[in-house]
């Protein structure tokens, strides 16, 4: 099984290089000129661009293929201040010029639109929100010129007091997405409410790949799959079928890494990977799993990915392939 590493948005390693540059709603608002506040966001939202590109160079120089954008790239964006906005157009070069990068090295990139978006919410002005998030999510990937391999995962959301409503709430509005959402959406497992087991059983009934969170599974599961291992392939055939301009055999599964902040704060990130508990998984999948990436969503970002290569050399059966993969007997 090749194995490739990747983690979110932010590097430890390269300076002034925040993709997540923002403006304050307050701030935006004592502007007098909307106009050229306007300008101000869409400056703020140019420069976010350029260092998620500046970090894709940094990604390229240590191997690393697999990245989550951050999805505050354009502050404000959907702020009721600013409905009648669209910096798309200001935005395409910038955006034109970040997804060529990533195809021309086969760099795998994705979403994770934040809590708010929910679509097993009861309430009409929640769900509103969260079609139009993953809209324009969605709507910044293609103007990447960015596949369907490039995803947006999202959770499945709370209960409100009675799962199994929620969860056919949450299948109604999936259904009710346009075909080019739908097409770009994983889902996961969270660590309080929708175990492994329960999304898996939601991907197989509207046909999304499902995102393994390892960490969230040990926090939140049943009694009788207590090993993710033993989802493992049934979560691997949601993949089947997910085919890519920039990956000859498919797009490979992918899941989440994170391991306890500690014994009080299991549901927190720690800094680092715990690669005992990885190791046990990659090795119980391995037999049957060619290919694997993995998001890591440790507190250090791609310093906790370098740590975790570290890690890996010295483990039988690992045979490292460069700085951010490796192979697995």
């Amino acid at each position: 099984m090749i194995v490739r590493l990747g983690y979110v948005a932010m590097s430890m390693l390269v300076a002034n290089a925040s993709p997540s540059k923002t403006m304050t709603a307050t701030n935006f608002a004592k502007l007098h000129d909307r106009q050229a506040a306007v300008r101000k966001l869409e400056r703020i939202a140019a420069e976010n661009i350029h260092n998620t590109l500046r970090l894709l160079k940094h990604n390229r120089a240590y191997d690393i293929h697999v990245y989550r954008c951050s999805s505050r790239l354009i502050p404000l964006l959907g702020h009721e201040m600013l409905a009648d906005w669209d910096p798309m157009p200001v935005l395409k070069d910038d955006f034109a010029e970040l997804g060529r990068y990533a195809r021309e090295h086969n760099m795998r990139l994705s979403f994770h639109p934040d809590h708010f978006t929910v679509l097993s919410s009861p309430r009409e002005d929640v769900l509103k929100h969260s079609f139009e998030d993953l809209d324009r999510h969605v709507s910044m990937l293609e103007a990447m010129g960015l596949g369907e391999s490039a995803k947006c995962n999202i959770h499945i959301g709370g209960t409100y007091g009675n799962k199994k409503t929620a969860h056919a709430r949450f299948v109604q509005r999936f259904q009710e997405l346009p075909a080019r959402i739908q097409r770009r959406l994983t889902l996961e497992n969270d660590d309080k409410t929708f175990t492994a087991a329960e999304t898996l059983e939601v991907c197989e009934q509207v046909g999304a790949p499902m995102v393994l969170d390892v960490h969230h599974h040990q926090v939140n599961h049943e009694e009788e799959h207590s090993d993710p291992a033993e989802l493992w392939p049934r979560i691997q055939r949601t993949w089947q079928g997910e085919t890519s301009q920039y990956y000859e055999h498919g797009l490979p599964p992918k899941i989440h890494v994170s391991s306890p902040k500690n014994e009080k704060d299991v549901r927190a990130h720690a800094d680092f990977i715990d690669l005992p508990v990885l190791m046990q998984f990659l090795r119980a999948i391995a037999p049957h799993t060619p290919r694997l990436d993995i998001m890591i969503e440790a507190k250090k970002k791609d310093q906790a990915l370098f740590k975790l290569m570290e890690d890996v050399h010295d483990e039988a059966g690992v045979n490292v392939l460069n700085q951010a993969s490796f192979e697995l007997a």
